[in-house]
């Protein structure tokens, strides 16, 4: 799976790798993939999986590629290459709901749906996280129990530090907790591991909860 979504990225870059790429991507694919879910980062990718995990599902072995698209406005090309004009394989996605516009317009213009609603986004298995994927996971959690996680994690000391810094003293800890998140390349997504592994899975964020069932 690593491989065809390697095969899938370099793909939906275009360029002078783009037409053997798409060559191994088929092939890729015809070997059991199932099901794309096309999702803004890693962090969605990792939460997803975490998630799958903790019902007894292994994703990948079940043909269920999660494509991190490296940005919401990248979503254009990979609905391209993956969509009917492409591998015409179900496809499925997380986005934020700052970024649903973008979602929606690049569906209608390949063919999956006309006028879509959010209803209808979901009906097609692209799911919204309010305001986003850590927003979703914090409330799901409460500010208590994401300060435990970051304990756990070692990472109190900084995150008080963070605390302090004079343009996050008089924010509620909500905000702070999530912007914590994103100080750090590669925090997001150790973060979103932790935090779905310590979810009580009666208060999964409706967005993982939906896209998961759908695939």
């Amino acid at each position: 799976m690593r491989r065809f979504r390697r095969a899938l990225v370099a793909w939906a870059a275009g360029g002078a790798g783009a037409s053997a790429a798409s060559e191994v991507a088929r092939q890729l694919a015809g070997g059991g993939v199932r099901t794309i879910v096309l999702v803004e980062g890693s962090s969605d990718q990792v939460a997803l999986e975490a998630l799958a995990a903790r019902h007894g599902r292994d994703l990948a072995a079940q043909g269920v590629a999660v494509v991190p698209l490296g940005g919401a406005t990248n979503i254009g090309r990979f609905l391209d290459v993956c969509g009917p004009a492409g591998l015409g394989l179900p496809l499925a996605g997380l986005c934020d709901i700052g970024e649903e516009r973008h979602f929606r317009r690049h569906l209608e213009r390949v063919g999956l749906g006309s006028g879509l609603t959010r209803a209808g986004l979901e009906a097609l298995g692209f799911h919204l996280c309010v305001a986003d994927l850590e927003d979703e996971l914090i409330r799901a959690l409460g500010a208590e129990g994401v300060q435990q996680v970051i304990e756990a994690q070692g990472e109190t000391r900084p995150f008080h530090t963070f605390q302090g810094q004079p343009a996050q003293r008089n924010r509620p800890v909500e905000h702070q907790l999530r912007r914590f998140m994103g100080t750090h390349s590669g925090r997001k997504a150790l973060y979103a591991q932790a935090l779905v592994e310590h979810l009580d899975l009666e208060r999964v964020p409706r967005p993982l909860e939906r896209l998961l069932a759908h695939v």
